[in-house]
């Protein structure tokens, strides 16, 4: 199914995963998160990959934003979970985050929870923008990195 965003990118449309765009959408996830963690991930590539194709894929519904065909950000989640929300470097604050962020929600049960390394800031500010709240506060032993736990709950399901 393909959807039109309206906003600052008219033309970006929302798609379900297309597994022909693997490889690129692994190469903008790479990018996209050491700009945001300010990391350099020292795995091979192909790893990332295969653990987006055994891992995320399996367990998550993927969708992927597209600007003019080409990929502008993706986003794996569950109906409880955001597991990855990554937008292309050069992209930010155009809207693409915020229309894959109200997917999730929409499709979710009222209720979901993600992981932001502390250190990103943008990240951090875009979900507290977004009414995530922090629910807990952690440490992520394979990037050894500070994280937090993030809250979001519709209004209509607060008790």
């Amino acid at each position: 199914m393909r959807q039109k965003f309206v906003g600052k990118l008219s033309a970006v449309s929302s798609v379900d995963f297309d597994s022909t765009r693997t490889d690129e959408l692994v190469r903008m996830w790479r990018e996209s998160f050491e700009f945001g963690v300010g990391v350099i991930d020292p795995h091979p590539i192909a790893d990332q990959r295969d653990h987006f194709v055994s891992a995320v894929v399996p367990n998550n519904a993927v969708r992927m934003a597209l600007l003019d065909d080409q990929l502008v950000g993706f986003i794996a989640a569950t109906k409880e979970s955001i597991t990855h929300l990554y937008v292309r470097v050069g992209h930010h604050h155009c809207g693409v985050g915020s229309q894959l962020l109200s997917w999730a929600k929409a499709q979710s049960d009222g209720k979901l929870w993600l992981f932001a390394f502390a250190r990103n800031a943008v990240a951090r500010a875009f979900y507290e923008k977004h009414g995530f709240e922090i629910i807990a506060r952690g440490f992520e032993p394979t990037w050894q990195l500070d994280d937090i736990k993030y809250e979001w709950v519709a209004k209509d399901a607060r008790a």
